[in-house]
């Protein structure tokens, strides 16, 4: 199984944000260090904050944060949320699959996702940014934006 971009962006948003920091990242900053358009990090973000997961603030001052409910979030509950609900395989669409019917594997496939994601449920973003990953992400930064 391959995460979405979307997801795997997720992720590391809420990893970067869990690491504690003097600074307060910006959308766009995120994006550079990132090395993903600024419009992919955007959609992203926003739909962490409307998640609950984030709070961004905008103007002087403002910036990204993780919000403790955001700490707390289950990493199998945050891939579920951008990865969807959608089969690991397309057997119905413009061009059915004509084993659907008698098919087992459309339903094995399903438990094995099932398990991807059950295996992620325990851990929470906090726990992933133990040490050493939490030095490393703060190492990408690239520092405040430019003018």
């Amino acid at each position: 199984m391959r995460l979405l971009r979307s997801t795997d962006l997720a992720l590391r948003v809420l990893m970067r944000l869990a690491v504690p920091s003097d600074a307060t990242p910006t959308t766009r900053q995120v994006a550079a260090d990132m090395d993903v358009p600024y419009t992919h990090a955007a959609k992203v973000v926003a739909e962490l904050q409307h998640l609950g997961l984030v709070d961004a603030r905008r103007g002087r001052g403002g910036g990204l944060s993780l919000t403790e409910k955001g700490r707390a979030a289950s990493v199998g509950a945050v891939v579920r949320v951008f990865e969807g609900g959608g089969d690991v395989v397309e057997c119905e669409g413009a061009t059915p699959c004509p084993l659907r019917s008698g098919c087992r594997l459309r339903g094995a496939l399903r438990r094995a996702q099932e398990a991807f994601f059950a295996a992620l449920d325990p851990i929470t973003v906090a726990e992933i940014v133990a040490e050493p990953t939490g030095p490393l992400l703060l190492g990408i930064s690239r520092g405040p934006e430019p003018a």
